[in-house]
């Protein structure tokens, strides 16, 4: 009886921290990135950019409610950021050919729905003191992020798979659709054109060959990189509990 009052407990704390992290990163950070542009003259992007930093790594830290975080695991979700920071680095010749897409993916669905969107905000974040920051900053963190929350969330509940081919027509479609809709939106926000659906189509029709080339990089670095990390990051989690509820 004890022990299933205890379970009960568990899973409600669960459920009350998903509902938190769907909250915090569905309504409160497109709120602060709104905030940003029309409170405060979209001049502040480093600021919202670290807040937003901060609202994505809440729901992360969420899992160690009832037990302390680990080293490696924080070395773990360090190193799918620093390889997503270096790989865009070194495709930076390649306009729009870039590999964070892929490794923000393969982090949610080896790492969980919360993982994914931290390496996701972080990688975008840091890397762009390579790339440049500005107001665009804030949409790519909460784009990239989005994709990894919904890698995590769609493989935790069944529809997303493992496999090669299942991975490359996610990432296709949610770096085209997803990415590209959303750094599309800051883009007619940011511009001062009037928030029309002709205005957005126009500027996601200007974009659309880069969110094409974009996706099309995603589905090849999925191809390629997908099978041997997950395989190495499932390995790593399950010999030493990484991130486990």
């Amino acid at each position: 009886m004890q022990e299933k009052r205890e379970q009960s407990e568990l899973k409600r704390a669960a459920n009350l921290r998903g509902l938190i992290s769907w909250a915090l990163l569905l309504i409160a950070v497109p709120a602060v990135i709104l905030y940003g542009i029309y409170g405060l003259g979209d001049r502040k992007y480093l600021l919202v950019s670290m807040v937003l930093l901060v609202c994505s790594m809440l729901p992360f830290f969420m899992l160690f409610e009832h037990r302390k975080p680990q080293a490696r695991e924080m070395v773990t979700l360090s190193v799918m950021c620093a390889i997503a920071v270096a790989g865009r680095a070194a495709f930076s010749m390649i306009p729009q050919f870039k590999p964070v897409a892929a490794i923000v993916i393969i982090t949610g669905v080896c790492l969980g729905a919360q993982s994914g969107f931290l390496v996701g905000a972080v990688s975008a974040f840091v890397s762009n003191f390579f790339f440049g920051q500005g107001p665009n900053t804030p949409w790519q963190m909460f784009a990239f992020g989005i994709i990894g929350f919904l890698a995590g969330l769609l493989y935790e509940n069944g529809p997303l798979k493992s496999s090669r081919l299942s991975l490359c027509v996610f990432g296709g479609l949610t770096t085209f659709l997803l990415y590209g809709g959303i750094v599309n939106l800051g883009t007619l926000l940011i511009s001062g054109l009037p928030l029309t659906l002709p205005s957005f189509l126009t500027v996601c029709a200007t974009g659309a060959p880069f969110d094409f080339i974009h996706a099309a990089a995603t589905v090849v670095f999925l191809y390629f990189i997908s099978r041997p990390m997950t395989e190495k990051l499932n390995r790593i989690k399950i010999k030493y509990g990484l991130l486990q509820e």
